[in-house]
């Protein structure tokens, strides 16, 4: 049975290395994945999906307001696929997270989604709240703080390394922009 799946974390935890493992996984069987990512996040290159480790696939893009439904859809008119992977949910917006439950229970197609739970100010994304209120399954990716407890939340720091505690929720960046922390050292980070 088809489900929608969130896999969340903070930043540097591996969510694009564990996408792009399961769909080699299904793909070493003989099965074809279809991967999307957002296109407002271009580090890896246009429509590319990459890990810090080095490992990268090429990926269609959604933004913010296309039909992701239809876009799976359109997918799967072309031929049969085993699973649809999207990095990068956290810029899903709700609707699209709506299209998403509608492609797994109309479609019969698993959905599972890779991002960020939490911004830098510790406010949820739209995409992921949207996918915490309508998951079939959620896990967790793993990472450590400095301090090496669980990591749960994420700074963003300027040129000098002090914390960013105001701005845009959404900026694109990598390790010299964010930081995964647990709750206590993100605390006194942002001097809360």
């Amino acid at each position: 049975m088809a489900k929608l799946y969130f896999n969340y974390s903070t930043m540097n935890a591996g969510k694009s290395t564990v996408l792009l493992q399961a769909s080699h996984n299904y793909r070493e069987r003989g099965m074809d994945t279809y991967l999307m990512t957002a296109a407002i996040d271009g580090r890896a290159g246009e429509g590319r999906i990459a890990s810090r480790i080095g490992i990268s696939e090429p990926a269609d893009m959604f933004r913010r307001d296309d039909d992701v439904y239809a876009m799976i859809e359109n997918r799967l008119n072309n031929g049969q696929i085993a699973c649809v992977f999207i990095d990068e949910a956290q810029f899903l917006s709700e609707d699209q997270v709506w299209q998403l439950a509608r492609a797994v229970d109309d479609l019969g197609v698993p959905v599972l989604t890779y991002g960020l739970r939490v911004d830098f100010r510790g406010k949820l994304f739209p995409g992921s709240a949207a996918l915490l209120a309508l998951a079939d399954e959620m896990r967790e990716v793993r990472t450590i703080c400095e301090c090496g407890r669980k990591a749960t939340m994420v700074i963003r720091q300027d040129e000098g390394g002090n914390a960013i505690t105001e701005g845009a929720q959404v900026q694109i960046g990598g390790n010299e922009t964010y930081v995964s922390l647990c709750r206590k050292h993100w605390r006194e980070a942002v001097g809360s």
